[in-house]
């Protein structure tokens, strides 16, 4: 065999190889899901005091505090509970959520003016939590097998940082018609979502920042302290902040009970 011919034998090999090897835009969104979920699992449990901030489109504030925990589910979504503490007209009442990887998720509200317990319809889930411009939706936790995933471009964030851009789109009931997700290539996190409704339409964005390092069983894991949604047709904004933050709590799971929402 000649050397001429050996060589364009490789190039023809190798550039086959290549080709197959090759990641269509949705296998590489897919993967750079996957990479986030498997960086951010491991916490455990999650305590912080909390706040939401409601900003009418005036610029009028309203400011309610939460006790949160999260407990985290091996092979099935996190299971979380959220305990209002004031102001007065809302102190008591309770949000718990059990997300689920496939399934549609179960979010019951406890209304302590009415001692009773109310089961959120899946049908209800785009709607406001709270009065706030976060929906329930927002309030269950993103497992990677609701969406189909397609990769966009690398890019920057506004802040300047280096990020994957990719595309989620909802396989099962949504209020959405599909998310476009900014994750940092630094810590595999979202820093920023822009929401389209059912008519793909801009919704409202979300920018997450001071984001702050936690340790458990030796693994670096990042969290946001703050969430900025945006509601771009009403220009109503809302603000999550979590204070005090640990990782690595271990819960009683009897506590994210439709019982124990009762106590």
């Amino acid at each position: 065999m000649s050397s001429v011919f050996k060589f364009c034998l490789i190039l023809i090999l190798s550039l086959g190889a290549s080709h197959s090897l090759a990641e269509t835009t949705e296998e590489k969104g897919l993967r750079i899901a996957k990479e986030a979920e498997a960086r951010n699992n491991g916490f455990i449990g999650d305590e912080s005091d909390l706040e939401m901030i409601l900003i009418d489109a005036y610029g009028s504030k309203i400011i309610r505090k939460m006790q949160g925990k999260v407990l985290e589910v091996e092979n099935d979504g996190d299971k979380s509970l959220n305990i209002f503490l004031n102001p007065k007209d809302v102190k008591g009442t309770k949000m718990l959520t059990w997300s689920h990887k496939k399934d549609d998720d179960n979010q019951w509200l406890y209304l302590p003016s009415l001692k009773r317990v109310k089961k959120i319809s899946s049908r209800n889930k785009s709607s406001s939590f709270m009065g706030s411009e976060f929906s329930y939706e927002d309030i269950g936790s993103q497992e990677i097998e609701k969406y189909k995933f397609n990769f966009i471009k690398d890019g920057k964030s506004a802040d300047g940082e280096d990020v994957h851009i990719i595309e989620r789109v909802p396989v099962a009931n949504s209020g959405y018609s599909k998310q476009v997700v900014q994750i940092s290539k630094k810590h595999l996190n979202a820093v920023h979502v822009s929401y389209y409704d059912r008519k793909n339409e801009l919704l409202k964005t979300a920018d997450m920042s001071d984001f702050k390092k936690y340790t458990v069983a030796g693994k670096e894991l990042w969290r946001a302290s703050n969430i900025h949604m945006k509601n771009v047709q009403t220009k109503k904004e809302s603000i999550f902040k979590w204070n005090n933050r640990k990782l690595g709590v271990k819960f009683k799971e009897n506590l994210f009970t439709k019982r124990a929402l009762k106590r």
